[in-house]
């Protein structure tokens, strides 16, 4: 069979063995995240057409107004993980605290914890630009059989079975990692199947795309600063090409594609950073390193950062290795 015609099913049935803890529940979760992507792509490709787009008129534990459609995705994968079974808890960036998940007998049986954006970047729905989902699978470190705690969420990404994205753009395509390559499926929706489209995708070691608001320069460190003043030098390869969507999947999607650095950094408007470690940072880490990529806070591995709490804000720089060595020896020779 072509790898182009591979559906996402037979790819997940065929690499079941692969998977550390081989009993099949990371087989479903990933089904189940399947089932709920076709299900948001669908109400996204529809946004226009109904009142799905503007504010909810809430906020979330961020501060942040919610969108119409952070609210319904987010219900969406909830329950979708819920109603099949296969996880015993379940955290996302649009809720407070987060949920544990009991069998039908009462039970906490389960391996398997969730951590997810659901809808990433939703800010851009109104103006149709692409968004996307991120999510995160861990093997819970409390007894099975046993409530979940915030112990079971609060681990740091090396500790990841698996993690992935969903961006839908003028295609949807799910993209995910169980520490063995990273492969794209994109769907086609005339069936509703996703089919391998992207296999053993890679970050080239070098890029010549920055992807960064510069809009807030003035607001940087010393060290984002200087490395974008040598993004933009006219010495040897470059100056690189600035690209920024502003919607996280959207700008690691690209650079993955096409080779470079994505990059949001502590300011002061935001001291700690804006993205999350839980949600974002540690599963777009996960696949840029299985991608050949690299991904820092500026002075170390995202992944090796041992979470403090749930909704814990880092900055994040993410892509071509080489690309973000560099800018963490400008970070390194700032703070010195």
């Amino acid at each position: 069979m072509e790898e182009s015609s591979k559906t996402l099913g037979e790819f997940i049935i065929e690499n079941q063995k692969a998977f550390q803890y081989s009993s099949g529940e990371l087989s479903r979760i990933i089904n189940s995240i399947r089932l709920a992507a076709k299900v948001v792509s669908y109400k996204v490709n529809k946004a226009g057409l109904v009142d799905i787009t503007g504010a909810a008129g809430e906020t979330n534990i961020q501060g942040e107004d919610q969108q119409k459609l952070d609210v319904y995705a987010n219900e969406i994968f909830i329950q979708t993980l819920k109603n099949r079974e296969i996880v015993c808890g379940i955290a996302s960036e649009e809720n407070d605290e987060f949920i544990t998940v009991e069998g039908k007998d009462k039970g906490h049986k389960n391996k398997y914890v969730v951590l997810m954006d659901p809808l990433d970047g939703s800010s851009n729905i109104d103006v149709n630009v692409s968004v996307g989902t991120v999510f995160s699978v861990y093997r819970r470190i409390t007894p099975v059989g046993t409530p979940v705690t915030l112990e079971d969420f609060l681990q740091p990404g090396t500790m990841q079975v698996a993690a992935g994205y969903v961006i839908y753009g003028t295609s949807t395509m799910l993209v995910y990692t169980t520490g063995h390559g990273v492969n794209g499926f994109t769907l086609n929706p005339a069936i509703g199947t996703f089919y391998l489209s992207h296999p053993d995708m890679k970050f080239s070691k070098d890029g010549n795309i920055y992807s960064i608001n510069e809009g807030n320069y003035i607001q940087f460190p010393q060290g984002v600063k200087d490395y974008i003043k040598y993004c933009q030098s006219e010495e040897g390869d470059r100056p690189y090409t600035s690209r920024y969507i502003g919607s996280l999947v959207s700008d690691i999607h690209r650079n993955m594609i096409k080779g470079g650095i994505y990059i949001y950094p502590t300011s002061s408007k935001a001291p700690k950073g804006k993205l999350r470690l839980l949600y974002e940072c540690n599963p777009m880490a996960f696949i840029a390193e299985q991608a050949g990529g690299k991904a820092s806070d500026g002075f170390g591995r995202i992944m090796e950062i041992k979470p403090k709490e749930l909704h814990e804000r880092v900055p994040f720089f993410c892509g071509s290795y080489n690309m973000v060595a560099k800018a963490e020896e400008f970070m390194l020779k700032a703070s010195k």
